[in-house]
């Protein structure tokens, strides 16, 4: 599948803008802040039915307007798709396919599949284990709708079972019954997130080693590791385990929400031993691995986005990349950078269909 033709109105510093695409390899250039990432962002955000730089959907639409509207036609064999995605100021917002709005937003998870590289991609190694989890799930939902139901309802409890713990508190009152139906909840979505997590991370982590190795002409073990909770025991027994903890600290200490990704290089943090370069092609690799992971789960090729790819890249791994990526294994490429001539070089190296489109929104 592919996407064929892109209409924004009033999204981010994009008042209007229309787009037509080819099957292959598509390039926006520019200077910094004419809205080359905002673009992506957008193709991102009909698959995924949020941003992936801000998900607060209403900040996300221009300062001078009360809504924005991106409109995406896609093509696969004889097949047309066409997804809509909308929102007003004070509204919720509008996910529509084929016309049909649908019922639960959750439902188009997956439709599109898409994997996006980004600058910002380098909080999955400096931030907190939220990002890691955020990433891990994230590609598991575009997978396995169970996982994703099971993940909506699990933070649903969770919300609730805090929600409560701080009740307690402020009224200086405990209620172990009303505790324990919440506890309930937690225990069995937790166990279904942990075992597809667990799955997950074994497919997973074959694809990224071989990804890296392809990124670099070094020998270098890499390695991603799944960290839980519920490696040290039963779910359940944490839960009694903790309790005065949590009415203490007045939200849930253990489950799924505090799982993390550990990310090594030679046997060690790379975020405190890995230089930039390193990190880099250590993220690059995490997203070629989750592409790979992703066309072989659902039998598409995801739509790629490559923001600003050239970022702490030297020449030769950008180089590496781009051969990479344009194999017949990929699929759809948007590429973003500053520089017209190095995208343009780059990408007539690789004898693939290519457009390119030069931004200059003021």
């Amino acid at each position: 599948m592919y996407l064929k033709e892109l209409n924004l109105v009033n999204y981010k510093n994009i008042l209007q803008e229309n787009f037509v695409f080819t099957h292959r390899i598509n390039c926006f250039v520019g200077p910094n802040g004419v809205g080359k990432t905002n673009i992506l962002d957008s193709i991102y955000s009909l698959s995924m039915t949020k941003s992936y730089f801000n998900p607060i959907s209403s900040q996300n639409i221009n300062h001078n307007s009360d809504f924005f509207m991106l409109e995406g036609i896609y093509e696969n064999e004889d097949k047309r798709e066409k997804v809509l995605y909308s929102l007003k100021k004070g509204q919720k917002k509008t996910i529509k396919r084929n016309g049909k709005v649908y019922d639960k937003i959750s439902d188009h998870i997956g439709l599109i599949p898409s994997v996006i590289i980004s600058p910002s991609d380098r909080d999955l190694i400096l931030e907190g284990s939220d990002v890691r989890r955020k990433f891990m799930d994230s590609v598991i939902s575009q997978m396995d709708k169970d996982f994703l139901r099971a993940s909506i309802q699990y933070n649903k409890a969770l919300s609730q079972r805090n929600a409560l713990l701080k009740y307690f508190a402020a009224n200086r009152t405990f209620d172990e019954l009303s505790l324990a139906a919440y506890d309930e909840q937690l225990v069995t979505y937790g166990l279904e997130i942990y075992k597809k997590r667990s799955v997950f991370l074994e497919a997973f982590l074959p694809l990224f080693t071989n990804a890296y190795a392809q990124l670099t002409s070094q020998s270098e073990p890499v390695e991603v590791r799944y960290k839980s909770q519920l490696h040290e025991g039963n779910f359940q027994d944490l839960l009694k385990e903790s309790l005065s903890k949590d009415r203490m600290a007045q939200y849930s200490t253990v489950g799924l929400h505090k799982d993390d990704l550990l990310f090594d290089l030679q046997g060690y943090p790379i975020k405190k031993y890995g230089s930039q370069g390193q990190q880099k092609t250590f993220l690059v690799a995490l997203k070629l691995a989750q592409y790979e992971l992703l066309k072989m789960e659902t039998g598409i090729k995801p739509i790629l986005l490559l923001d600003d790819i050239f970022d702490k890249l030297d020449d030769s791994r950008v180089e590496r990349l781009i051969q990479l990526v344009s194999q017949e294994n990929y699929g759809q490429i948007f590429i973003s950078d500053t520089h017209d001539k190095r995208t343009r070089e780059v990408v007539e190296r690789v004898r693939e269909n290519f457009e390119i489109f030069n931004l200059d929104y003021e």
